[in-house]
This record gives structure tokens, sequence and C-alpha cells, in this order.
């Protein structure tokens, strides 16, 4: 891909987070079924995870299945979890040839068995792959990530393993499940939708967000570098004024 001028490469945010929205609805405005969406999403994957490593992304989290999406009729969910396993197996040539490195967060163990299994294999694969990390959060939600950390730092402290006082913001972050990875600098949803939807709460304390109305599966990888020269454009100031950024 040619890349545009504007797009300033020294200022690549290190770390993306995607909410990948719009599946349904794409699906419904062709007069399909929903899974026709999700298959049809899997381009917009791929596109957008060779033009991240491209640009220079280091780590890509694609929110991929929440906990709350269990809640969807069953066949629709167990089709989304076939999706899963054969996409995963399919895309891992295509992971070694772009030295990239699967990952996932959430609560695996909830996933069916194959789906599992494929995850597992997939992760394993490509663990000494190194020019770009893809995380899938699967079966994830951020109340649920916080809940989980907090029940094990409240354990430790029970078990007078952890000293209350030596809680602060880097312990906690360390029980999170994104641990040792940095927390995301842009966060991207598409099809129009405003909010975060339990997604990275934590972690998107300082994140630039960016909403577009394309539905997911239309989604490019000149929609992410778009989206990237957006957050060029803006001033991150950490709770600082203009004045003491530009020191």
């Amino acid at each position: 891909m040619e890349l545009p001028p504007e797009l300033n490469r020294d200022n690549v945010p290190e770390h993306i987070a995607i909410i990948m929205d719009g599946n349904g609805r794409w699906a419904k405005g062709k007069g399909k079924a929903r899974i026709f969406g999700h298959r049809n999403a899997l381009e917009a994957v791929r596109n957008t995870t060779e033009t991240a490593a491209e640009i220079g992304v280091k780590y890509l989290t694609l929110y991929a299945f929440s906990t709350e999406n269990w809640k969807r009729p069953k066949r629709e969910v167990n089709a989304l979890m076939e999706l899963l396993v054969s996409t995963i197996n399919k895309e891992i040539k295509t992971l070694m040839d772009n030295n990239i490195r699967l990952r996932a967060i959430g609560d695996v163990d909830s996933l069916p068995s194959a789906t599992r299994r494929e995850l597992d294999k997939g992760i394993a694969k490509t663990s000494q792959n190194n020019k770009m990390d893809v995380i899938l959060a699967l079966s994830y939600s951020s109340r649920w990530e916080i809940m989980e950390a907090t029940k094990r730092i409240a354990a430790q402290v029970k078990d007078e393993q952890l000293d209350p006082d030596a809680i602060n913001e880097s312990l906690f972050s360390s029980y999170l499940s994104t641990h040792g990875t940095p927390d995301p600098e842009l966060m991207i949803r598409t099809s129009g939708e405003m909010r975060i939807s339990n997604f990275l709460l934590w972690q998107l304390a300082y994140a630039e967000l960016y909403f577009l109305p394309i539905l997911w599966p239309d989604f490019r990888g000149k929609d992410l570098i778009q989206a990237v020269i957006d957050y060029q454009s803006r001033e991150r100031r950490f709770g600082m004024t203009s004045e003491q950024v530009k020191l």
C-alpha cells in the first residue's frame, strides 16, 4: 500500500484497540443472516492487521467477542465459535509470514473446547514472532477483568502475601490480563456507535477515541491510516496544560 505523505511514521500509536462493530447490520442491509456479516468481516481483520504491521503498530487489540455476546441466539454464538476455529486455522500461515504473534485476553476458559484448542495452537505456533502482537479479546469484558484482578489482590492481602499499602496503579495493572502490554493510545470503533462497551475501561483512561460510521466489514487499512492521521493531529496533554506539553 502506498502510504499518504501526511502520515507521520514517527508518531504512530504503539498500541491500537478496535471495537469491530456493525457485522450484523451490514448483513441485514444485504438481506442476509447475521453470520454472513461475521464471515465477511474477515477481510477487514486481515487488511487492517497487515496495514497496522506495515505502518509500525506494535500491538493491535481486536474486540472479537464480549462476555455479553453469550446472550445472543445460540445458533449465532455456535456459528461464531466455528468461524473463529476455522479462521485461526486458516490465518496461521499469514501470521507466520508476517512475523505476527497471536495472543488472547478474556475468560478463554469459557470458550468451547474446540475453539480453545485451536486458539492455544495458534498462540503456541506464533509465540516467537516479534513484529507485532495481535490480541484477540474473547469472552472479554473489562468489568470481569477488573473484578478478577480485585479478587486475586484481595486473596493475597487476606493471606498476608501482599501489603495493602503496596497497592498502586502499577501493581493493579500487573493483575490485569493486559499486563506487560502498554495501554492503547488510540481506540477505534466502527458503525457510528459512540461508546466503549465495557472494553479496556482501565487501559483506555488516556486513549484517544475515534468513531466512524463505516460498518466493520467495509473497514480497510486506508481507514486505519485516516484514524492514525487524526490521532496525530491531537494534542495529548495527560492532565497538563498545552504550554507544559510543548516545553
